[in-house]
């Protein structure tokens, strides 16, 4: 497999294709997931090419954006399904791509080390610094897209809940990760008191 030249070919795709509107979704976004998923592959210590059938998934994850924001990851799985082969991957390479893909919708659903560290690289912001910007960010693109409106106070009611219910999957993203989403999820609660409360209400 040609894992560098898919690698661009997806990446100019992504840089010149996707809708501008996409402010979380973004180049910026699946660069991000390709980092952390470099990053955990390796302190897991998984063979190069696995490592490098995780960084094509984690490349390819969200490429159905560049055709529509609805069921994005079974366009990108079916984007995967047609571009991989011209860069000499293997069906069964393939196949595996486009699991690691799939496992990554809600509810994440991943029953292999690949998988679960593709879930984990997904949401490597909930653990970081910029945790509120990339928050921010997917509400703001919800409202775009008219996926659903949220206030400010009703956002992040939704994101301290999914702070509380989240777990990283390996033992890598949650020794990296942990202490910074409980700092996260604190700062949220913070947000959600109300005195703070009433300010949001935009």
């Amino acid at each position: 497999m040609d894992f560098p030249a898919a690698r661009d070919c997806i990446l100019n795709r992504l840089r010149c294709e996707l809708d501008q509107r996409l402010i979380y979704h973004s180049h910026a976004h699946t660069m991000d997931v390709y980092c952390a998923s470099v990053e955990l592959s390796r302190l897991e210590q998984l063979p190069e090419e696995h490592q490098q059938l995780i960084g094509t998934a984690a490349l390819f994850h969200d490429a159905g954006m560049l055709t529509g924001y609805e069921d994005h990851e079974e366009r990108s799985a079916g984007l995967a399904t047609e571009l991989l082969p011209l860069f000499q991957y293997s069906d069964e390479q393939i196949d595996r791509i486009i699991r690691m893909i799939l496992s990554t919708r809600f509810p994440q659903q991943a029953s292999t080390l690949p998988e679960r560290i593709l879930c984990d690289a997904d949401l490597d912001y909930l653990g970081r610094s910029d945790f509120l910007i990339n928050s921010l960010q997917l509400r703001l693109e919800w409202n775009l897209f008219r996926i659903k409106t949220y206030t400010l106070s009703e956002w992040f009611l939704l994101q301290e809940e999914f702070l509380k219910r989240h777990t990283f999957q390996t033992e890598s993203a949650s020794a990296l990760r942990r202490k910074g989403k409980q700092q996260n999820l604190e700062m949220i609660r913070r947000l959600n008191r109300p005195e703070v409360k009433q300010v949001n209400q935009l």
